[in-house]
């Protein structure tokens, strides 16, 4: 058994703890956790009224990139975030030497492939400008969908590193522009194909079931964690919260409102 799958028994245990006694030093301000906007932002808000009515004052603060987030649980302004998933997360701490930990998933969510353009693979023209996200981990993911797609050919077993230097067949002669995730929706006027996030895109007002390709549902390995920094990751204001997101009624919010698109995985 792995840490991830121990680890809510550890948050259940921390949360009855919490509700009896607050330790010092935590008590004094509302706990705040980072998140992103779209359905991302609204499950939480979701989540934080109902710890509100059971009196456990939480904050959630919104961020419009993938940067800061995590910059602000670094430098203590928030104490959690809920934004990424674990290959996110580790790209994240190699490259900028984070000290955080995963607490507990919650749900995850598709990447996808979107056009206002064509409507079948078949109709993309040769030397066509597409898009996929400009970080690692998932302008990877975006690749390997253009990849499944049948529009390029990437070099065998790079997996989940694989970058546009890993083409090594682009019939099509496509433009790749690597472009941040929160802004692929807006591009989607200026060119022919756009890797996007399920939440993004339905943020934008667009109606996923648009989408040409996905990379599935339901693949817990995409599931958005809460994080906090190690020293930190034992607040118990943090496991009774986690504990109140993790319930049948927020499972329900999510299963109700966003259908097949996001999937809990608690």
């Amino acid at each position: 058994m792995n840490p991830i799958t121990r680890r809510p028994l550890t948050l259940s245990m921390l949360a009855i703890v919490a509700g009896l006694f607050v330790q010092p030093g935590y008590a004094q301000e509302p706990l705040k956790v980072g998140t992103v906007g779209g359905p991302i932002a609204e499950i939480l808000q979701f989540a934080v009224a109902r710890a509100k009515q059971q009196g456990l004052d939480v904050r959630a603060v919104e961020f419009s990139d993938w940067v800061t987030p995590n910059e602000a649980l670094q430098s203590g302004d928030i104490d959690a975030n809920l934004f990424q998933h674990i290959p996110f997360l580790e790209a994240a701490k190699e490259a900028r030497n984070y000290n955080f930990v995963p607490l507990a998933p919650t749900y995850s969510i598709p990447s996808g492939l979107f056009s206002k353009k064509i409507k079948a693979f078949s109709e993309v023209k040769a030397g066509s400008t597409v898009a996929i996200a400009s970080d690692p981990v998932n302008g990877s993911r975006g690749l390997r969908l253009f990849e499944r797609a049948g529009l390029i050919k990437l070099k065998d077993g790079v997996g989940e590193r694989a970058t546009v230097r890993d083409i090594v067949d682009n019939p099509k002669k496509l433009k790749f522009l690597e472009i941040e995730a929160p802004q692929l929706p807006r591009v989607l006027d200026d060119v022919e194909l756009a890797q996007v996030s399920i939440t993004y895109f339905m943020a934008s007002g667009g109606d996923p079931e648009s989408l040409l390709i996905s990379d599935g549902y339901g693949d817990s390995k995409y599931a958005l964690q809460f994080v906090a920094r190690a020293d930190r990751k034992d607040d118990p204001r943090l496991a009774r919260f986690i504990a109140i997101y993790r319930s049948p009624e927020t499972r329900e919010f999510i299963v109700s409102k966003y259908g097949k698109f996001l999937v809990p995985v608690f």
